[in-house]
């Protein structure tokens, strides 16, 4: 696995409760540029549309060799997932008020671009402090123990 894109920012603000692998629809162009490591997560999020999933607000720089052709940075870009997959979230999201959030990037072992998707809920602030307290404790304990 090569990791392309991480967002990082999405384990700060949302609590993971469930995350699972999608297949992205891209351009060749988008490829490339995915190889040469322009892509990024920031503000960005799935939904189902119509019965499928799209990925929204993901930016994939333009080709730098790329010609008139080229891709459009912010374009909304379909999920792979089996019917049965994106019914299952659909429920879940609507239910229970989550949300899809894109974790990270990466090309498979068969060299396709592949998304890891969290199911997730959003944090309060309080949530928040106590997150980076336990990990500032336990950054504090591998010092210790060092």
């Amino acid at each position: 696995m090569k990791n392309i894109a991480q967002n990082k920012k999405a384990r700060h603000d949302y609590a993971v409760l469930d995350s699972f692998e999608a297949g992205i629809e891209l351009t060749g162009t988008e490829v490339k540029s995915c190889r040469a490591g322009g892509f990024s997560l920031a503000d960005s999020y799935a939904k189902v549309e119509n019965g499928e999933m799209y990925l929204l607000g993901a930016h994939i720089a333009p080709y730098l060799q790329g010609n008139r052709n080229n891709h459009a940075p912010r374009r909304n870009r379909r999920l792979l997932l089996h019917k049965r997959e994106i019914a299952r979230l659909k429920k879940n999201i609507e239910a229970k008020g989550l949300t899809l959030v894109p974790l990270s990037v990466y090309f498979n072992d068969r060299g396709m671009v592949k998304v890891q998707l969290g199911l997730c809920r959003g944090k309060n602030v309080h949530d928040k402090r106590e997150t980076l307290k336990k990990s500032q404790d336990e950054r504090e304990i591998r010092r210790a123990m060092h």
